[in-house]
C-alpha cells in the first residue's frame, strides 16, 4: 500500500518539447539518453528513484511535421543493475544483461529496423546487443495521418518494468488541416498522459516481486499476471490539478498504465468532444459522456470550461456500482477554473472533422481466426497466449505487401484484452458475442447474439483495440508499407511480457 497521499496539491507538470539536435538535408536528427534520476512525483513524496528518457518522467514530448522525416539516436546510460524485480524464468531473461532497452514508437509505421523489435534490444553503451539489433540510429518517416502516438520500451521479457520505471513519452505529428481547423491549441492544448504507480514509504516505486497467492514453488521474483497501482499520475505527478480559463481546451490523452484501464468522466457532468483516436481525427466530432480508455489507447478531447468560471472539476475514472467507495483510484485529476480569460476563444469544436476511407471496399486476401487464450506453465502461474503459440514459435501470420486482410480477434479468456498490432492502423468492423461457457466444454463458437458496429469513438484509424471476453472483435487492416519483421500483443504489459506477444512477417511475393 501506498502512503495515504493528500489529492489536488501539485500543479500538473507539461512535458517539455524535444529540440532537435540539429538538422540536415534529411531531416531533424535527435540524441535521447535513457538515465537514472530522481523526481518528486507528489509533494509529501521523498524524491523518487527512476528511469527516464533525457531525465525527465514521462520524457520529453516529440512535435513533428507530417511527412518530414526525422532520426533519433537512442542510447542507454542505465545502470547495470534493474530497480525492480525480475524473474528470470521467462524467455532466457536469465541469461541476458539485467538492464536492456529497445525503444517502439506505438502507433509509427516504420521500417521493421526502427520499429524496437522486442528482440532488437541493447546496454549501456550498446556493449551488448540482442539478435534483431541492427542500427543505432532509428528512422521516423511521419508518412502518416496527424496524430497522438507515444514511445516506450519494448525490451524482450521486461517491458513492464522498463515502462514502470519510468520509460514513456508523447509524440505529436501535425499537419495543415488540423491548424485549417481551429481546435483548441498553443496554451490550450495538453498532453496528458496517466498512469498508475504504488509507493513504499521511503518514495520509491512498488511492485510486487510476485502474485500475492504465490504457491511455494514460484521463481522469486515471478512475474505477475496483471499489475494495478494504487495512485494515478498525470504527466508523472500524483493526482494533479491544473488552472484552467473559462473557455475550451483540447487534452490528448494517453493511458500508459501497465495493465489498468480508465472509464473517463467529468464530475460536472458535461460532456466530452472526442476529435480523435489513435490514428488521429475521426471523421465527426463524438459527443460523449463517458469514455473507456484501454492500456496504450489515445483520445483526442475538447472539454468546455466556458460556463464554469470559479468552479473546480474533477476528472474521475469511473469505477462502476459496485465499487468500494473509499477506492482513491475513482480520481485522476482537478482542474480549476480560475484564470481569467486572457483573450477571445476563437477556437471551434467542428462537427466535421475528416475523411476516413473504409477499407471494406478493397480487396480482402485473408480472415484470420485468431485466438486470445488463457493456460498455465509448469508452475502453474496463467500463461496468456496468441492463437496457442509462444513468442518462439514459427511465424504463421505472413500478410503480403499491399494486401488487406481480416482479424477476428476470438477471446476465449474471461477478461478484455487491448490488442496491437504493429506497423499498420486499422479499422474495427464488428463485435459479436459468443457462449464461452459452451466453447471452453466443446470448442464450439455458439453466437448469443448478432454483431454490433464499433462505438461512434472506435470509427476512426486504430492500432489498439479492446477485445472483450467472450466476443470476436473483427479488425480490418492493409499491411503496408514496408516488409519485414513486425509484432502483434496483448497490451497488458505483464501480458505481453509472458507470453502474449506474437512476430509476423509482411512478405514481398515478388522477391
Amino acid at each position: 500500500m501506498s502512503p495515504t497521499l493528500e489529492k489536488f496539491v501539485d500543479r500538473l507538470p507539461i512535458m517539455k518539447v524535444l529540440q532537435p539536435n540539429h538538422r540536415t538535408k534529411n531531416g531533424p536528427y535527435y540524441e535521447v539518453r535513457m538515465e537514472e534520476f530522481r523526481q518528486k512525483l507528489h509533494r509529501d513524496l521523498p524524491p523518487t528513484r527512476l528511469w527516464g528518457y533525457n531525465r525527465q518522467f514521462p520524457g520529453p514530448t516529440f512535435e513533428v511535421k507530417q511527412d518530414e522525416p526525422i532520426r533519433v539516436r537512442w542510447t542507454n546510460h542505465l545502470p547495470n543493475r534493474h530497480i525492480l524485480p525480475i524473474d528470470g524464468s521467462v524467455h532466457n531473461v536469465a541469461n541476458e544483461p539485467q538492464v536492456r532497452t529497445v525503444v517502439h514508437l506505438h502507433g509509427s509505421e516504420t521500417k521493421p529496423d526502427s520499429d524496437g523489435y522486442p528482440e532488437a534490444w541493447f546496454t549501456n553503451g550498446f556493449k551488448e546487443t540482442g539478435p534483431s539489433f541492427s542500427r543505432e540510429v532509428y528512422e521516423y518517416p511521419n508518412h502518416q495521418r496527424a496524430t497522438t502516438l507515444w514511445y516506450h520500451d519494448h525490451a524482450m521479457g521486461i517491458t513492464r518494468l522498463n515502462v514502470y520505471a519510468g520509460l514513456a513519452g508523447m509524440y505529436i505529428i501535425r499537419n495543415e488541416h488540423e491548424k485549417a481547423l481551429h481546435l483548441p491549441s498553443g496554451k490550450y492544448e495538453i498532453p496528458l498522459l496517466i498512469q498508475d504507480r504504488s509507493f513504499n514509504q521511503d518514495g520509491s516505486l512498488a511492485y510486487p516481486r510476485q502474485p500475492d497467492d504465490a504457491a511455494a514453488n514460484l521463481p522469486n521474483p515471478s512475474i505477475v499476471p496483471a499489475f494495478n497501482g494504487d495512485t494515478i499520475l498525470a504527466n508523472g505527478k500524483v493526482w494533479p490539478y491544473l488552472e484552467v480559463e473559462p473557455r475550451k481546451y483540447r487534452f490528448r490523452v494517453l493511458n500508459g498504465s501497465n495493465t489498468r484501464s480508465y472509464q473517463l468522466m467529468l464530475d460536472s457532468g458535461q460532456p466530452f468532444y472526442q476529435i480523435g483516436s489513435d490514428g488521429g481525427l475521426l471523421k465527426n466530432t463524438v459527443k460523449i459522456e463517458q469514455i473507456g480508455v484501454e492500456p496504450a489507447e489515445r483520445v483526442d478531447v475538447i472539454v468546455d470550461f466556458s460556463k464554469l468560471k470559479g468552479k473546480t472539476v474533477v476528472m474521475k475514472n469511473n469505477l462502476g456500482a459496485n465499487a468500494d467507495p473509499d477506492d482513491p483510484t475513482g480520481d485522476i485529476m482537478q482542474f480549476r477554473v480560475t484564470k481569467p480569460l486572457s483573450r477571445k476563444d476563437t477556437s471551434k469544436i467542428p462537427r466535421h472533422l475528416s475523411r476516413i476511407p473504409s477499407l471494406k471496399q478493397n480487396n480482402i486476401t485473408a480472415i484470420r481466426q485468431l485466438k486470445l487464450v488463457g493456460s498455465t506453465d509448469e508452475y502453474d502461474r496463467p500463461l496468456l497466449l496468441l492463437d496457442n503459440k509462444k513468442w518462439h514459435d514459427p511465424v504463421t501470420e505472413k500478410p503480403e505487401l499491399g494486401t488487406t486482410e481480416i482479424w477476428s480477434l476470438v477471446n476465449v479468456t474471461n477478461f478484455t484484452h487491448p490488442i496491437h498490432i504493429h506497423l499498420v492502423q486499422f479499422q474495427v468492423l464488428d463485435r459479436r458475442p459468443f457462449d464461452l461457457e459452451r466453447y471452453n466444454q466443446d470448442g464450439k463458437i455458439d453466437y448469443t447474439g448478432t454483431a454490433t458496429a464499433p462505438a461512434p469513438n472506435e470509427r476512426g484509424w486504430k492500432d489498439t483495440i479492446a477485445a472483450p471476453s467472450a466476443q470476436i472483435t473483427r479488425v480490418i487492416a492493409k499491411f503496408a508499407p514496408y516488409t519485414g519483421d513486425y509484432v502483434w500483443h496483448c497490451h497488458i504489459l505483464e501480458h505481453e511480457d509472458y507470453d502474449m506477444m506474437r512476430p509476423f512477417t509482411v512478405i514481398d511475393p515478388d522477391e
